[in-house]
């Protein structure tokens, strides 16, 4: 059930309207009104995936009572490990159990042999690499003495389920969402409609920007040794709006679907391609995935606290790591090197926190130093795109390798200037209001009302117009 499909729009008021006029007296039943809501939403991808959903929260509430009712270390440490292992197992059997027996194949002709693997005809489970972070953060937490157990099974249920970030996160931590599921919840009318706001927003991010574009992606992308340098560059951009609408839009949608009902979810992009350098990008961009590795393995490896090269060692673990987790290629790893190098420089001389306000805040436009620092950010965060979105590395060496020839000095053969004029309208929404948690949150409050609803008339007219080429959100196959 895709977020931008009728069927959610149909979904959505139902729940809605039993959560707040039918489940309302009772705490209990709303959990558990979100957690059915919650399965039925999975299910509708692949009922049969809904099992080791179940199994998974199985496992991490099990484990977790029983780390808590552990009497020695070591108990604690076996419940633990198992839960890990386990997790890890069933995300390295779906996930990577393909790529291994193929590379090892691979490797093993290279020196004159040949065997034949045995690979998995089966879809990835949606969501797994979401929800398994769930639970590896939960149980870790519990380890480390800084939550207890929860006993409520439901309550957990729904920690792992919730439909808004079932499936692309963000990645919740128990701390912060298990406290708002235990808690009574009241209906705010103002909460509710800024609500609404994000997901129109998030909707415009995904129809407008992400599926347009990725029109123009897939037709470069996949003939780029037809076109010219200067139209591979052109490819290239749109996918970094592409990828970043998609993500970010379902981001939007996710969150603003939360504070429907309550809740409040982790922000997971703070405009970055507004950032000034490689570690700023990477404080802005999918956060909850970065904030988790920081405190999930950067952080035990040694973090910073043992000198330059442990600092260098740990950062390429985390950007190899993070490569790898998106996806089953070499690409993603090379993607993640590329960045590992990137804020390398930072690292060494300490300069990785240099950028730690909003880009030109209280003034309209930025510096000239700014401006030159956010394109050079942005063009080395394209190029690194260019490996994320190829299919092969050699294609992406292909690719970069012609734009870096004499026909990157001709016009593009593919130039849509449609797109290209909706990509400033876009950037210029979004730089106003990159100083507020989402760019239309704030935007037009001193305008006169009939200012403010004709421009969301003007979003909303927009998403229909251009409502016909509806693509999968990219990271529903991470």
């Amino acid at each position: 059930m895709l977020f931008n499909s009728i069927s959610f729009a149909l979904f959505l008021p139902i729940v809605f309207f039993l959560y707040w006029f039918v489940t309302n007296k009772s705490l209990r039943n709303q959990n558990i009104l979100l957690l059915l809501s919650s399965y039925f939403f999975y299910a509708c991808w692949d009922w049969r995936f809904l099992f080791l959903l179940i199994f998974s929260t199985l496992l991490d509430y099990y484990t977790g009572l029983k780390m808590s009712d552990a009497q020695s270390s070591g108990a604690k440490k076996f419940w633990l490990w198992l839960s890990v292992s386990i997790n890890l197992g069933f995300l390295g059997f779906f996930k990577y159990y393909n790529f291994f027996a193929e590379s090892f194949a691979e490797g093993v002709s290279n020196l004159g042999f040949h065997i034949d693997t045995w690979t998995l005809k089966i879809i990835l489970p949606v969501g797994i690499s979401f929800y398994t972070f769930h639970g590896l953060s939960y149980v870790i937490d519990i380890y480390n003495d800084k939550i207890k157990a929860e006993k409520n099974f439901i309550d957990y249920s729904v920690f792992v389920s919730f439909f808004p970030l079932l499936v692309a996160g963000p990645i919740e931590r128990a701390t912060h969402l298990l406290p708002q599921i235990q808690k009574k919840r009241t209906f705010n009318f103002a909460v509710a409609a800024d609500g609404v706001k994000q997901i129109l927003w998030g909707l415009f991010k995904k129809i407008v920007i992400a599926d347009q574009c990725a029109k123009y992606v897939n037709l470069i992308f996949d003939h780029a040794t037809d076109y010219s340098g200067s139209t591979l560059v052109v490819g290239a951009v749109l996918f970094a709006f592409q990828i970043y609408g998609d993500f970010s839009g379902y981001s939007d949608i996710a969150l603003g679907t939360a504070r429907l009902f309550g809740i409040d979810l982790l922000r997971n992009f703070a405009f970055p391609y507004f950032s000034r350098d490689i570690a700023e990008f990477w404080r802005r961009w999918h956060i909850s995935l970065s904030t988790w590795f920081r405190d999930y393995l950067y952080v035990p490896l040694g973090g910073s606290r043992g000198g330059v090269w442990m600092k260098v060692r740990n950062t390429f673990i985390i950007f190899l790591v993070s490569g790898f987790w998106h996806g089953a290629n070499w690409t993603f790893i090379i993607w993640g090197l590329l960045n590992a190098l990137y804020i390398m420089p930072s690292i060494l001389f300490n300069t990785n926190r240099n950028n730690l306000d909003i880009v030109a805040t209280g003034r309209l436009l930025p510096s000239l130093k700014d401006f030159a620092s956010m394109v050079l950010t942005f063009s080395l965060t394209v190029l690194a795109w260019i490996f994320f979105r190829s299919e092969t590395v050699a294609g992406a060496f292909e690719y970069i390798g012609i734009i870096f020839s004499k026909s990157l000095f001709t016009f593009p053969l593919v130039f849509p200037k449609l797109q290209l004029l909706l990509l400033l309208f876009f950037i210029g929404i979004e730089w106003m209001g990159r100083q507020n948690q989402y760019a239309i949150a704030t935007l037009g409050n001193q305008k006169p009302k009939v200012v403010r609803y004709a421009f969301y008339y003007l979003l909303i007219l927009m998403i229909v117009v251009f409502n016909g080429n509806s693509q999968q959100f990219i990271y529903f196959q991470f």
